[in-house]
């Protein structure tokens, strides 16, 4: 490859994403940028699965723990700012390493967000009523319907992320999805897409396994600390939710951790269904670094 190459990875959660990340970019010798706009933010840590200390000082990391949840940040300006840090990398380095996470971050990085028409208000706010009058499932339902590319591609706990994507094609009368695509941007550097997969059953009982670690390294403790703070768009992701419902009386603490469990394998699922409609991505067993390792270094020399 001629130019500067940006090598993402790709995968469902707890596929074990960030340790190849690291793998790769030691390999290399350059640095990673995430694409998990989760992790952006300071406050959260265990419910998010922040990389360890150990994993942030093996490699030099970005866009980890960069902003508060009381900034206003957007996909767009990620796009904007990621872009810039790759400009400044590339001055020096050959490579760098993307990690994701978060289907639309990503997008947005690869290929560029679209400015968005501003939605009717009246839209926004017949939606936002539905939900308090209906619930969320009934929004979930008609957006599956009417937009199902941008509803496995978003996490659909989010209940902006769904008011999001009907304010649109309601207003529009075209799909989110398609609208965010319309327009793919060129980027000055090769792009090589890895993707990590596992039998289902394997990466089910690693979710299972992280939500137990996530309890046992104190979850429940982080999440009463950010209480006050769950009306931000921030904190309306699983991990912290589900326990928002416990600390409410709602729920056990133990129905909290099952739900946490089964919404992530929900949320796992969707990620599959988004990654597979890619055909750019190369795919590899998640055990099988020492392939993916070759691809890369061959396309490199």
């Amino acid at each position: 490859m001629s130019k500067k190459t940006l090598f993402v990875v790709v995968g469902p959660t707890a596929i074990g994403k960030t340790a190849m990340a690291i793998h790769i970019a030691q390999e290399l010798g350059t640095e990673i940028l995430s694409c998990d706009s989760r992790q952006f933010y300071k406050e959260l840590n265990i419910g998010v699965a922040r990389p360890s200390e150990e994993e942030l000082a093996a490699v030099k990391h970005h866009f980890i723990a960069n902003l508060s949840i009381h900034d206003n940040y957007n996909v767009s300006m990620y796009e904007h700012d990621a872009l810039a840090l790759l400009e400044t990398l590339f001055h020096t380095h050959d490579t760098a390493v993307a990690v994701g996470g978060s289907g639309l971050y990503v997008d947005a990085l690869c290929q560029g967000i679209t400015i968005m028409p501003d939605p009717d208000p009246e839209i926004r706010a017949r939606l936002k009523q539905r939900l308090q009058d209906e619930g969320i499932e009934t929004l979930r339902a008609q957006l599956r319907l009417l937009d199902p590319d941008y509803y496995y591609s978003t996490e659909i706990a989010n209940p902006l992320r769904i008011i999001r994507g009907l304010e649109m094609y309601l207003t529009t009368g075209v799909p989110f999805s398609k609208i965010r695509k319309s327009e793919i941007k060129k980027r000055p550097f090769d792009i090589v897409k890895i993707g990590l997969q596992c039998p289902r059953e394997e990466l089910y009982n690693r979710i299972n396994r992280r939500v137990d670690m996530m309890m046992a390294e104190g979850l429940e403790d982080e999440a009463r600390g950010l209480l006050p703070y769950r009306h931000l768009n921030a904190l309306n992701t699983v991990g912290y939710k589900e326990l928002f419902d416990y600390f409410d009386g709602k729920i056990s603490l133990t129905q909290a951790v099952t739900d946490i469990k089964t919404h992530t394998r929900r949320y796992a699922k969707r990620q599959i269904t988004w990654l597979q409609r890619y055909q750019d991505i190369q795919w590899f067993d998640r055990k099988n670094s020492l392939n993916i390792l070759k691809v890369i270094l061959n396309l490199r020399y």
